[in-house]
């Protein structure tokens, strides 16, 4: 069992809930929306849980409930001895880059974000590519022409992923329409799967068929919905296919497992520095398993397999909507 880390009284104190403190080992902090949400943090949690039980050890583990919990959580951490210690989502970014500096022999790593500091190593993914691959699975799957997104909180990485989905629809098909919506511009929109059920309800009134989430705890809500209502949707992050068995197209896998995993791995050598995991190394893919291998045919597999090569070879190019904040198929 991995060491639980909890928040006590007004001041926000850590205390430790169940042993004594680790005097080393790694240690991750989910963000908001809990280690259990079916999505980002759970990914995380469960290459922390393989790297566990594959060593025989511990880790310590943490889950925030408000933005104000960040930085203490990081600086008790680093005072107990904790290295390295990873936290889950882009939000930590502030925080980290306040508390690293003090903790100079202390490895910290970030996933989705960058920190520029000699003791931080920074993960981030190349999420347009993989949702250039389910938003051609969704358009090769569509009886109407016509997709969907759905976010969670309105930032550029986000954009990023319907930038990248709204791009692989159009390229199976170039009179395909493309319907994004944002659930919200506060962190709460990654947890509000009534917002995401409503939402969805909505594209279909306007004719989408298959639904691409990538909300979080949101998406939970988008996929529910679709299955209630005959259409089709897709996960993201983590394989969510196993939720809806024949309803989830597929899952746009975003391999924040392995970057969790390799992190714990390399322990007080994890490197410094600048990382990205695109679909050349294995960092962004689509989910294909017997809970939706009836629904992706070969011909649609043969087609998003030679996109993921040409990709990787450098022959196909997806923009990136971070790159310059704007996307060529689609208006925010």
């Amino acid at each position: 069992m991995s060491l639980i880390k909890t928040l006590l009284g007004a001041s926000t104190a850590l205390a430790l809930t169940a042993g004594a403190a680790m005097a080393d080992g790694p240690a991750i902090i989910y963000d908001l929306g809990g280690k259990f949400d079916k999505s980002f943090n759970e990914s995380a949690f469960n290459g922390a849980q393989r790297w566990a039980e594959e060593n025989g050890a511990e880790f310590a583990e943490f889950e925030i409930t408000a933005d104000a919990q960040r930085e203490q959580a990081i600086r008790r951490f680093a005072e107990d001895g904790n290295s390295p210690i990873v936290m889950a989502g882009f939000s930590w970014a502030t925080a980290l880059g306040t508390a690293a500096p003090d903790y100079p022999d202390t490895k910290f790593v970030i996933v989705d974000m960058v920190v520029d500091a000699p003791n931080v190593r920074s993960i981030v993914f190349n999420e347009h590519e993989g949702s250039y691959l389910v938003g051609m699975m969704a358009a090769q799957a569509s009886e109407t022409d016509t997709v969907s997104f759905v976010g969670g909180m309105d930032i550029p990485l986000i954009r990023r992923f319907a930038c990248g989905f709204a791009q692989g629809a159009m390229a199976v098909s170039e009179d395909a329409t493309v319907i994004a919506n944002m659930t919200g511009t506060t962190p709460s929109a990654w947890n509000d799967p009534v917002k995401g059920s409503e939402l969805t309800l909505s594209q279909i009134s306007q004719g989408s068929d298959v639904v691409f989430a990538a909300a979080g705890g949101t998406g939970i809500g988008v996929l529910q919905t679709a299955a209630d209502e005959g259409i089709l949707s897709i996960g993201v992050d983590a394989n969510q296919n196993y939720l809806h068995p024949g309803s989830v197209l597929t899952s746009m896998l975003k391999r924040v497992d392995n970057a969790v995993y390799e992190s714990f791995a390399a322990g007080v050598d994890v490197e410094p520095g600048f990382n990205v995991m695109g679909i050349s190394n294995g960092g962004v893919g689509y989910a294909l398993d017997e809970y939706n291998a009836e629904l992706v045919s070969d011909e649609m597999k043969a087609a998003v397999d030679a996109a993921a090569e040409a990709i990787t070879a450098g022959e196909l190019v997806v923009h990136d909507y971070m790159s310059d904040e704007s996307c060529p198929v689609l208006e925010f």
